[in-house]
């Protein structure tokens, strides 16, 4: 969604509007196409993404990027001034306040599942 935004934002922009936003170096790789990247310009990768295979792990690190996101949402609010794209970007971020609740309950769920089979929240595969 944030893709077609910046898609919708860049695609009629003059070659002067390129250059005075800054756009100018992103726009001769890429045009006005979308490439996945971090604000910094470094680009999204597989590799961001973390699983270990033990569920408490792997839920957590599902917490963090949610608040990651919606930290990331919080401060693009802070700079667009654009009504039509801070009602998607608030959308968007309430779903990671939402996503981040169920990740939440999810762990509290496992932690009683792990618990009632006497596991202490870690991995029976490797505890045998």
């Amino acid at each position: 969604m944030v893709a077609t935004v910046v898609h919708q934002l860049t695609r009629n922009l003059t070659e002067e509007q390129i250059r005075t936003a800054g756009f100018d170096t992103y726009f001769v790789d890429h045009t006005t196409g979308i490439y996945p990247q971090f604000a910094s310009g470094y680009p999204w990768s597989a590799a961001t993404m973390q699983s270990t295979g033990d569920v408490i792990a792997d839920l957590t690190e599902d917490l963090a990027a949610e608040q990651k996101a919606r930290l990331t949402y919080d401060n693009i609010l802070r700079l667009s001034d654009d009504p039509d794209v801070n009602d998607v970007i608030r959308f968007l971020r309430e779903r990671e306040i939402i996503h981040f609740q169920r990740f939440g309950e999810a762990i509290k769920l496992a932690k009683e599942k792990m618990d009632q089979k006497n596991v202490y929240f870690v991995n029976p595969a490797f505890d045998k």
